[in-house]
């Protein structure tokens, strides 16, 4: 069993809203082989609390607008550290560097074929994880202040 295309193109517009906030490591894992219960894994990273708040809110505005989804369960959004969007089909994970790095779901899942992704999300795994934003998580160019 694969990832169905319905999962696939949440998983494509999810990556791009997070890609636009500027998230850092963008992967997405096909997980239908060995979890009955969703396709796909997204995991997006952060360098503080604001940000990945805003990625999440990016995500959630973005598949709501062009795919008129939302989801069933979201989960860590006080903290701010692990936010998680169940959309039964898909779910995100946008957490914060330092729990990326204790939690290691990308080891955990790293037997589960990757999904392709935009080439926006893509080129976050060489974004800096201290490439700056502003309030709202866009990006600000070095030079701005």
């Amino acid at each position: 069993m694969t990832a169905t295309d319905r999962s696939q193109e949440l998983i494509n517009v999810a990556a791009q809203a997070a890609a636009e906030k500027l998230a850092h490591d963008i992967i997405a894992f096909d997980v239908s082989d060995v979890l009955s219960i969703t396709d796909a894994f997204l995991i997006a990273s952060a360098a503080n609390d604001r940000q990945v708040r805003a990625i999440a809110e990016e995500i959630e505005d973005k598949l709501r607008e062009e795919l008129d989804v939302k989801p069933v369960r979201r989960e860590g959004e006080r903290e701010g550290r692990w936010i998680l969007l169940d959309y039964l089909d898909i779910v995100v994970h946008v957490q914060h560097s330092e729990e990326r790095s204790f939690y290691s779901l990308d080891r955990l899942w790293k037997d589960c074929p990757e999904l392709p992704l935009p080439a926006d999300a893509l080129a976050t795994r060489n974004r800096p994880e201290g490439a700056r934003t502003d309030a709202a998580g866009n990006a600000v160019a070095e030079d701005e202040s």
